[in-house]
């Protein structure tokens, strides 16, 4: 299958986020893309200019052909279903590629939200002492979606699919990152620990990680 030529995409990314995932399936898809990083630092997501490309004021978004795309499990799929030759989704079988939007819409709704709860407790209460109690549950939380995942998911196969790696794999390579700085000790989930380590070793990774240090100067 000939892959499809487009116009070069423009992900709007910045460092430590979500949106490393969506990079990495870029490169992972072969598709001709550009970067531009929105230092949250300086307020730039809060800024006129980048409000008009996500009026949530979040990355990734990805700025395509037909138009702007937000939120990273409809990134993953759009990247995924554009790119059928790259393979990083189970096109024929629709209760597999149900299973792995299931696993990245946990990701999306219930792992990112466990981890939002450290710094971003002002989205969902007013009071410090409660923006607090949600950061002490952190670590416990994160520990229980860690085991879930370890578990339900990564029990046959090295990739989150089993035998195939798809677009699920750099999504949870992206959060698990997290684990530490979210008072994780990721050894104590040997098949999530040896997820990230094979995912570190793919040149797409590397490249990933390579474009976001050059731009971070």
């Amino acid at each position: 299958m000939a892959t499809p030529t487009f116009p070069p995409w423009t992900l709007y990314l910045a460092e430590g986020t979500c949106a490393q995932a969506v990079h990495i399936a870029l490169i992972d898809a072969g598709a001709e893309h550009q970067l531009r990083s929105v230092d949250f630092a300086a307020g730039e997501q809060r800024g006129a200019a980048y409000l008009a490309v996500n009026p949530r004021g979040r990355v990734p978004a990805l700025v395509t052909h037909r138009g702007t795309l937000t939120e990273v499990p409809a990134l993953l799929l759009f990247i995924a279903q554009s790119f059928p030759a790259a393979r990083l989704a189970p096109w024929d079988d629709p209760f597999q590629l149900a299973r792995l939007q299931e696993f990245n819409s946990y990701l999306c709704a219930t792992v990112h939200v466990a981890h939002a709860h450290k710094r971003r407790g002002a989205r969902w209460a007013d009071d410090a002492a409660a923006h607090e109690a949600m950061r002490r549950k952190v670590p416990a939380n994160m520990a229980e979606c860690c085991a879930r995942i370890e578990t339900e998911w990564l029990h046959d196969g090295p990739w989150v699919m089993g035998a195939d790696y798809t677009i699920a794999d750099p999504y949870l390579f992206t959060l698990a990152e997290w684990l530490e700085g979210d008072e994780v000790d990721p050894s104590a989930f040997p098949r999530l620990l040896a997820h990230r380590t094979r995912m570190q070793a793919r040149a797409s990774v590397r490249a990933a990680k390579a474009a976001m240090a050059a731009l971070a100067g």
